[in-house]
Parts: C-alpha cells; structure tokens; sequence
C-alpha cells in the first residue's frame, strides 16, 4: 500500500476497451450440476470439465519476497492439479500492470486472470471484460457453500461486488495501522492513543525540538487516506451512486483542520525527502507512524537496532473508520470456459484458509477469511509477532476505497491538494474547495 503508479484512463483507451469487449468463450456440452442460489432465489450451474491439460497465465505485480511467496503457492497449486497448470506473468509495479492490461484488450491478447484493483474492475465491468464469478460461486460441485462464501471478510466480499454479482476475490490486502515507539511512549507514561484528542496530546508529549524528535509522522501521500479522515469526522467522501465528491463539507473541513493543526504546531512532520516515513520513524525521529500494515517489514528493517516499537488500530474520530485496500485477482471474460474455471479453481486455492494464512505470515497482509483468524497456526504467529495481528482488529469499522472510473485522477487531485494545505501553501478553505472541484472534475472527464 505504498504509492501506486497508476496509469490515467483516457478517453481513447476507454473506447478501445469498449471494441475488444467482445471476447470469444469455447463452451462444452457436458453438464454437471445445478445449484439453487439461496441468495436471490436464481439458479445456476457450471456446463464445463476439464479432461485435458489447461495452461493459463496470471499477470501480477508483486516483485521480491512478495513474488517469490506467490510462486511458491501456485507451485503448490500447481502441483495439486492434474490438468491445470497456472503460470504467473510478472508486468513490473502497478502502474505497469494496468499499462499492459489496457494495451492487452485493445490487442484482445488478455490473459486469463490479472491482479486489479477495484476502480480497475469498475471500467472492466462497465465494458464487458471480466467474468462474473457468482455462477462458480453458487455451483454445486465447484462452488463455495453459504459458509465459505460468507467466510470471506465482508469488508472484502463487498469490494468486489456490483449489483449482487462477485466479480473477483480478494488477495493482498493492508489497512493503515499506528506504529510507536514503546520506550518514547514508556519514558512520556503513554498508552497507545485511540482518539484523535489521544493522538494530539501523544504527538504534542513526543516532540523534543533538542533532540529533534516530531511527534507524529505522515506519509507525504496523506491525501490518499483523506477519506478516512473524513469519515472517522463523520462525513462522506464521495457518493458512489452519483458519482459525487461529498467532502467538501463541515466533517471534511474538520478533518484537514485536525491534520493541517498539528503540522502548523511542529508536532506532525510528513515523510519529506525519506519519501516514506518507516525510514524516520525507524530512526527515532518520531514517536507515532501512520502507515500501511503492509509496511511491517519496512518498519522493522528500518527500527532494528535503532528502537523497540510496537503497533496499535487507528485511533477515532467521531466514529471509527478504517480504509482496506490492495488488490484483487479478477478473470477475464475473453478467457475460455475450461481456462474459466481452471482459474476459479486457483482462485478457491489462494483464498483457502491455510494460503492466505500462509501468504500474511510471509507477507504481513492481511488474512482474507474469518476462519483464518482463529486457526491455530495464524493466532500463533500472532502471539509471537503481535503487530501482524494489528489490522484485523478494524475490520469491524472497514470500507473499501471510493472505486469509479477516474479513481486514480481522483485520488491524485485530492492528495496534491491535502500537501498543500499541510505544507502551508493553502489554506484549509482553499485546499478543501479546490481539492474537492479538482476530483470531481477527474470523475466527470474520466466519465
């Protein structure tokens, strides 16, 4: 969940996932079950067996250690498997990825699955290019029962679902969560804060202007996490239905004067030129980190040897309210029927209970199922390394990022807007006013 490289949808490009739309499937005559979907009263069924070897590609951005995890759970896929093989196609960072989808459907050379996030998969869906995967869901033989369906975190089922269909299933996934150092905290009789009137008296305690200590470190993306800021005051972000910025409000103003009050104070400091904070943090410039729970690894590389630190939820405004983001694994419609469901069979794989408990431990995401969080192995791990277990604990106050087409821009305006204000360039009133006509003027081009 650092900074993501995303590519700008354009008019152009849209019109040319509108033309390869049109995806050719190879059905088969053979039937093997039909499942009443006890959710919509619709019934459905899957006409399709594999009884020859299938090869399908899964395009990915995950590079490192994160990679490597990834191939060693389709190795075991893999292996499990007697006609299905998936082969994993690395397209760079995000940004890459999106640039070659893009360049992909307009060659009509998709692959089969891709990583995508769900703003992604508001534009696939709008121009027919990803499967709706609730027939495999509810099938009898292949499908999840209500159990495992609703074992998915909810969270997580919502942001990928349109109108009653589930249209991929979630995979890496991270929340913001605050880091702090314990012995900062121990020496200033400190608990974690869990309020923003927490939070500023920690931050206001923690500052020593003669060791050079800030008390509190943003990333300079803050922007990003404008909405929950927004929310935690009470307020909306943007109403998804009409595809209307809504923060440009009293909560909104609340909260950028909340953030904008503690850099005017000289207890908040962005990143700056460490361009992610884990770096200061990890040295002992500031007692507080807000950051990606993805970034544990990061924080703990940066910290060894410099300072002990531990990690808490984020702390709430009027409400409790805490973003979930990250990727998706999504299938596209241009795929055949057998490549179709020799790719939900990998996608039941990696969001069983004992892979996604095996990809946190090695990756420090976030688990995807319920039933993880109280698996033996899983509450171990997190006994012994407690800041894991950290971003689970808000899950009961989580959303998913506003996902319209145009996102990206979006996102881009308000970030850029948020610095500015907190840089001392604007002033709240003007950072808010243009912040909120610059990313609705994103969603309409972008519409």
């Amino acid at each position: 969940m650092k900074k993501f490289l995303l590519l700008a949808i354009t008019a152009i490009l849209t019109f040319a996932l509108a033309a390869c739309s049109n995806g050719s499937t190879a059905k088969t005559n053979s039937s093997n079950s039909e499942k009443s979907d006890s959710k919509n009263g619709q019934t459905s069924g899957i006409t399709t067996t594999i009884d020859k070897p299938v090869t399908i590609e899964f395009w990915h951005a995950m590079t490192g250690h994160l990679g490597e995890t990834l191939q060693k759970m389709t190795d075991e896929f893999n292996h499990s498997q007697e006609n299905i093989t998936v082969k994993l196609v690395s397209q760079g960072n995000y940004g890459d990825l999106s640039k070659k989808v893009m360049a992909s459907a307009k060659a009509r050379t998709l692959p089969v699955m891709s990583q995508a996030y769900e703003d992604w998969m508001t534009q696939y869906i709008q121009n027919d290019l990803i499967t709706d995967l609730t027939p495999y869901v509810q099938d009898e033989k292949y499908g999840w029962t209500d159990e495992e369906y609703n074992d998915i975190v909810k969270v997580f089922r919502d942001a990928n679902t349109w109108d009653g269909k589930l249209y991929g299933v979630p995979f890496n996934k991270s929340t913001e969560i605050l880091y702090y150092n314990t012995d900062m905290f121990k020496e200033n009789n400190l608990a974690a804060p869990t309020t923003w009137e927490e939070l500023r008296n920690a931050a206001q305690k923690l500052t020593n202007k003669d060791k050079k200590v800030v008390g509190l470190g943003l990333e300079n993306s803050i922007g990003t996490s404008f909405p929950t800021w927004v929310r935690q005051a009470g307020g909306t972000f943007l109403d998804e239905g009409s595809n209307k910025i809504m923060f440009d409000s009293p909560e909104g103003k609340e909260a950028l004067e909340f953030l904008n009050g503690m850099m005017v104070d000289g207890i908040a400091r962005l990143a700056g030129e460490d361009e992610y904070m884990s770096n200061p943090f990890g040295r002992g410039d500031t007692g507080i980190y807000i950051g990606s729970s993805a970034g544990i690894p990061f924080v703990s590389q940066a910290a060894e040897g410099n300072i002990n630190w531990s990690a808490a939820p984020l702390p709430k405004g009027k409400v409790g309210a805490t973003s979930f983001q990250g990727t998706n694994i999504t299938v596209f419609s241009s795929a055949t029927d057998e490549e179709k469901l020799a790719a939900w069979e990998y996608l039941k794989f990696m969001t069983s209970k004992e892979q996604t408990v095996f990809w946190a431990k090695e990756t420090g995401y976030i688990p995807v199922r319920t039933s993880a969080l109280e698996d033996p192995t899983w509450k171990q791990y997190i006994e012994e390394n407690p800041v894991y277990g950290v971003g689970q604990l808000q899950f009961e106050s989580g959303f998913y990022d506003p996902r319209p087409v145009g996102a990206f821009d979006m996102k881009n305006v308000v970030s850029k807007e948020v610095q500015s204000v907190l840089l001392g360039q604007k002033t709240v009133d003007q950072g808010l006013a243009d912040a909120a006509k610059g990313a609705q003027d994103a969603l309409d081009k972008a519409k």
